[in-house]
């Protein structure tokens, strides 16, 4: 239900190779990443290869939550973080259970599955800090909603497409 922890080794600087293997995607992914997220931006050496520091292989692991198991679009994972940042959060990819189900919830607006000319969020800082923290257990009831909605949808479409032939 909740994703695994990932251990990262207490070393100063990771090859890219090695934070592959941490965050679970290929290299051309990690540099896809790179170009979109300037809050990813590992140093390169003399060589010119890219040399990660902890924090870029937290904030890789961050960006692939964001992107794959909640679903993100690039531009809401990119203000998902951005707010993150802004706000003072603190990224959080090692932890314990309790770190996980302290995780909040996307905001309206910054949900999964909506781009952003569909879904216009709401400005107000207010807002943003009234959306109730979510559990991991509610976090994952909405996953699961959300897929059986996106079903339904897909259903109706086929249906669709049946009777316009």
């Amino acid at each position: 239900m909740s994703r695994p922890a990932v251990a990262i080794p207490e070393k100063l600087f990771f090859k890219i190779g090695e934070v592959c293997e941490l965050a679970g995607v290929q290299a051309h992914v990690l540099r896809y990443w790179e170009s979109e997220f300037p809050m990813l931006a590992p140093q390169k050496n003399r060589a010119g290869q890219r040399v990660y520091r902890k924090r870029d292989v937290e904030m890789a692991l961050r960006i692939k939550e964001l992107l794959y198991e909640d679903q993100y679009t690039i531009a809401g994972a990119k203000k998902r973080l951005t707010n993150e940042l802004r706000g003072g959060g603190k990224l959080k990819v090692v932890g314990s259970e309790e770190d996980v189900a302290s995780d909040s919830s996307p905001t309206f607006g910054e949900s999964p599955a909506y781009s952003e000319s569909e879904v216009s969020p709401p400005q107000s800082a207010e807002y943003v800090r009234s959306v109730p923290m979510r559990t991991a257990e509610e976090r994952q009831g909405l996953k699961q909603l959300a897929s059986e909605l996106r079903e339904l949808l897909s259903l109706l479409e086929q249906e669709n497409k049946g009777r316009a032939k």
